[in-house]
């Protein structure tokens, strides 16, 4: 079983501001997110936890590795894919300072089209062969990956074959669980973007998918 698991809430995230390469520390809100994660994976037979060498993501892996006695396995492939000069750049200026990049990432082909100064969805793909082809084979384990939102929209896509152009069909929200299963026949769904484990913290639905 390979569960795919999004970080917990940044400044950057609460803020609205563009978010790849840069590295801020996960927010009380945060923290609190990764521990409900960590509770909600405490029960299941975990064997490995893959994490992006980010510090979101690895302070998550963290106190989900913690429930298991184990240390995360950081990986660079699971680095957030690189947002060049949108990162940290609010969303709401994106199409001021970014026009004409907008209007391609919002069309037909969005995977190929490069962040501006940054990567695309498909160079993110490129460098995470050798995760897919490692969680592929992982047949008999239990794998926490835990990394950021367009690694997990590819790795969902590479995973089960689905057109790379169709990432944004797909939701990742902050600190949520999506479950799939591997078997002889393939890798299959069990579960897209399980946020249960957090009603506790009683947010609001607009600050889970930030």
């Amino acid at each position: 079983m390979i569960y795919l698991v999004r970080h917990g809430e940044t400044s950057f995230n609460r803020d609205r501001l563009g978010l790849g390469r840069a590295d801020p520390p996960l927010t009380d809100l945060g923290r609190r997110q990764a521990a409900a994660v960590a509770e909600r994976l405490a029960r299941e037979p975990v064997t490995q936890v893959l994490a992006s060498p980010l510090a979101r993501a690895l302070e998550t892996a963290r106190a989900i590795a913690d429930q298991h006695a184990l240390a995360p396995d950081v990986r660079a492939g699971l680095t957030e894919l690189d947002a060049g000069e949108a990162d940290g750049v609010p969303l709401s200026e994106l199409s001021l300072r970014h026009g004409e990049f907008l209007q391609r990432w919002m069309g037909s082909a969005p995977a190929d089209v490069p962040m501006p100064g940054g990567e695309s969805v498909r160079d993110v793909a490129r460098r995470l062969a050798g995760v897919i082809e490692e969680l592929r084979q992982a047949a008999d384990e239990s794998v926490v990956v835990v990394s950021h939102n367009f690694v997990l929209k590819t790795l969902v896509c590479e995973l089960l074959q689905i057109d790379l152009h169709r990432f944004r069909a797909i939701a990742v929200d902050l600190a949520s669980v999506s479950t799939i299963a591997i078997t002889r026949r393939g890798p299959s769904i069990v579960s897209l973007n399980d946020c249960c484990h957090l009603d506790r913290l009683n947010l609001d639905p607009a600050e889970r998918s930030l």
